[in-house]
């Protein structure tokens, strides 16, 4: 009788352990959030909106005088194990992946009369990823223009590392080349971490 109450306690206590092991682990937490072409292209990260939302901004463009055919929102999502890193140290590990959603803004629809929301229509995806083993100075951006992700995209050639895009992020990103700045809930914690770079 002993010893099974024993067993019984010990394979209790097994299963809680696993229960718990599960329970703390997001799905798709250690899957990998980039794959890449044999010749370097990155496929489309498909599963971006289901990654932690940071952050929008609204006909955004760091140009003075920019202005654009269409008003445009803009997304910013990063996969989940990056923004669990940056909420214990202040900074991105390699593995973290920044997409920047653009999406056709709106006002005449349904029952609005004023102002503007986010229309359907994406028209365009850029990807910010941080890599070390595979990219010099670590980070690497990459963009995908077109239709909405389900009509399908091809992979995407990197920028080359003479693109505009790496020169201005190192000159103005406030945590390792990337714009938290811009990002309200993070801001806070890279300051707190000491992380933040005057910008």
């Amino acid at each position: 009788m002993i010893r099974t109450i024993r067993d019984s306690a010990l394979l209790c206590g097994a299963l809680m352990l696993l229960t718990s092991m599960v329970m703390g682990q997001d799905i798709g937490a250690t899957a990998t959030p980039t794959a890449y072409t044999e010749d370097g292209r990155l496929e489309f990260p498909a599963q971006y909106r289901q990654w932690v939302y940071l952050s929008s901004g609204f006909d955004m463009s760091y140009v003075p005088g920019a202005t654009g055919a269409h008003h445009l929102f803009d997304n910013v999502f990063v996969n989940p194990q990056a923004y669990r890193a940056f909420l214990s140290t202040g900074t991105w590990p390699d593995g973290t992946v920044l997409v920047l959603e653009l999406r056709r803004a709106d006002s005449s629809g349904s029952i609005n009369k004023q102002g503007s929301y986010q229309g359907s229509d994406v028209v365009g995806v850029e990807v910010h990823t941080r890599d070390s083993a595979r990219f010099k100075g670590n980070w690497a951006f990459f963009s995908f223009s077109g239709a909405a992700p389900a009509t399908g995209h091809a992979a995407a050639k990197m920028h080359p590392f003479s693109a505009e895009c790496y020169s201005c992020h190192r000159a103005h990103g406030a945590v390792d080349s990337t714009f938290v700045q811009f990002y309200p809930t993070l801001l806070p914690i890279a300051r707190s971490k000491g992380t933040l770079s005057a910008r």
